[in-house]
């Protein structure tokens, strides 16, 4: 699994890199929010940890961004901004998740984990064509003789 860590602080950046990496994943570390658009322009990531307070466009910019560019990239906000206001606009933003500074690597890691699996879970799987009326909730094959299409 591919993953974007967006952090400018590069003690955090690195140990979390570090960390992620043993743990599994192929991780890219961008220290400002240009760098991390560049990067989700040339690279799909399954996840991105985003902090808010960056060089440049902030972590929460960078999510709308992902967002109107319609990227599946699940977002998790890890940052030291912890008030209830500050997690509801990153969450109504579109990030998927938000942990606090500081955080343990291990319980980072799980948030990650987890948004992964829904990832999974939500992915359109596809067999064929459908048709799907307005009738909320229901498609139908298109089926012509013996076949689905």
């Amino acid at each position: 699994m591919r993953l974007l860590f967006v952090e400018d602080d590069t003690r955090i950046a690195e140990s979390a890199a570090t960390y992620l990496r043993k743990t599994g994943f192929a991780v890219d570390v961008a220290p400002s929010g240009e760098d991390a658009m560049r990067l989700a322009a040339m690279n799909e990531y399954d996840v991105a940890v985003l902090d808010i307070r960056l060089p440049g466009i902030d972590g929460l910019e960078v999510c709308r961004r992902l967002r109107a560019s319609g990227s599946a990239i699940r977002i998790l906000m890890a940052t030291a901004r912890d008030t209830v206001e500050d997690r509801i606009a990153g969450l109504d933003l579109g990030a998927d998740d938000y942990v606090v500074k500081p955080y343990v690597l291990a319980e980072l890691e799980a948030r990650v984990r987890a948004l992964l699996r829904r990832r999974r879970w939500s992915s359109p799987r596809r067999c064929g064509s459908t048709s799907s009326p307005s009738t909320r909730g229901r498609a139908w094959p298109n089926v012509t003789g013996d076949r689905f299409r």
